[in-house]
């Protein structure tokens, strides 16, 4: 049975990013390493709310009436399912430096289970 997640994604100044899609871990994980024009500019890294539903029909509809709401009732929602606006992916990854471009920049990496292995299932390999 699939899954769907309504999510929201912020960067620390509480710019907000609305979307909906049917894996909430490869999706963050696109946003974090600066994948969509608008989330990568705004560094949007943040996962600060989500919801599930069982049908994609039900997602989208609900993603589209957050998206039509005033940005002060969507911060209401956030702020009901987490008032402190704790990163809820914060340990999905790793962050490493990238060192053999000597440019920078940070990958983000698969975060290990407790037994040191990768969870094939939260995180596509690259």
């Amino acid at each position: 049975m699939r899954q769907f997640y309504v999510y929201i994604m912020s960067s620390k100044s509480r710019r907000i990013y609305v979307g909906v899609t049917n894996n909430l871990e490869r999706r963050v994980y696109e946003h974090r390493a600066g994948f969509g024009a608008f989330t990568g500019k705004y560094r949007m890294t943040r996962l600060v709310y989500f919801e599930l539903h069982d049908r994609a029909v039900d997602a989208i509809v609900r993603e589209k009436r957050i998206k039509g709401w005033l940005r002060s009732k969507k911060l209401a929602l956030i702020d009901a399912m987490n008032p402190e606006w704790k990163d809820l992916a914060e340990g999905w990854f790793d962050v490493v430096s990238d060192r053999t471009a000597n440019c920078g920049k940070q990958i983000l990496r698969c975060a290990q289970d407790d037994d040191g292995y990768e969870d094939d299932d939260r995180c596509e390999h690259f």
